[in-house]
């Protein structure tokens, strides 16, 4: 190869243009950057300026839950509720505010829904507690019953007695009479004083009142005077007076005076045989342990 004939050599400079250094893809991130914090800032100064209602409101405009419940607009699903109008597009906090406050013509409305079921609840348990109350009540008077049966029975000499006596279940308590039988009675004739068989019975009742607390009512009867064309007014006071000495008897017996709540004579008011009010039966005693609760003692109220 002669002197002349070398070989042409391209040389290709690749230029870079602007450094790496000096782009401006960085003013975006920093554009976007300042655009978030411009709307972080925009949404704390909303939260903190709107009210709790409208906070509710906004949080039900976006629940899920809203969408599928909300019956306001077209009823589609993208006709949900709108902030701030009024009309087709319901307000989303309408229904909070006015629950909040209820109109004036019907006070009950606004009442918390789990304040009356809490009501309800107490209504409930306090029906529930005053049923178990009287079932055990009912329970102790049945039982009351018959131990006093049990009693006439196993003792000899109140078993030709028992038919003396009749028990049973008022409104007012459990009822124990102590009746006249024909040439059986409890009274000497005309008196206050009861013979020794009225004794022997009203100590046995006593026995059965003191295994219970309530508090008891005595009542006196008598029986009408045969062809007696109106009240013989000393039935009221022998009523009374034979009342009176059956509670003597029972206090003598153990029964405690704080417990007798009422002692009287109703003389010949109320008959037990109404269709006949002359006949001996209708001469007793009724001894009444009263349904309430049982008498405090002294100082337990303080």
């Amino acid at each position: 190869m002669s002197v002349g004939d070398q070989p042409i050599i391209i040389k290709r400079i690749k230029r870079v243009t602007g450094g790496g250094h000096h782009g401006g893809a960085w003013k975006v991130a920093y554009a976007d950057f300042v655009t978030a914090m411009m709307a972080f800032f925009l949404l704390m100064w909303l939260i903190n300026t709107t009210s709790p209602e409208q906070k509710r409101g906004i949080a039900d405009y976006f629940a899920p839950a809203s969408v599928s419940q909300t019956t306001s607009g077209s009823g589609g699903i993208l006709a949900g509720t709108a902030l701030g109008n009024e009309g087709a597009k319901a307000n989303g906090s309408q229904s909070i505010i006015s629950d909040a406050s209820p109109d004036s013509r019907n006070p009950n409305d606004g009442k918390s829904k789990d304040g009356a079921k809490a009501a309800a609840d107490i209504s409930a348990n306090s029906q529930a507690s005053r049923e178990e109350l009287r079932k055990k009540e009912e329970a102790a008077f049945a039982s009351a019953a018959q131990s006093l049966k049990q009693a006439l029975q196993d003792m000899p000499e109140l078993a030709e007695l028992s038919k003396n006596i009749i028990i049973d279940q008022t409104p007012e308590g459990l009822r124990i009479q102590l009746v006249d039988q024909e040439g059986r009675s409890m009274f000497n004739e005309g008196t206050a004083t009861p013979n020794e068989r009225a004794k022997i019975l009203l100590r046995a009742v006593a026995k059965i009142i003191n295994q219970l607390p309530n508090r008891i009512s005595i009542y006196g009867h008598t029986s009408a005077s045969p062809g007696q064309g109106r009240k013989d007014e000393r039935d009221w006071p022998l009523s009374q007076a034979r009342a009176d000495a059956s509670r003597k008897i029972l206090q003598g017996a153990g029964v405690d005076a704080d417990r007798i709540y009422q002692v009287s004579g109703k003389a010949t008011s109320e008959p037990l045989y109404p269709d006949d009010p002359t006949l001996p039966g209708n001469r007793r005693i009724a001894i009444v342990l009263l349904r309430e609760a049982p008498v405090l003692p002294p100082g337990a109220g303080g």
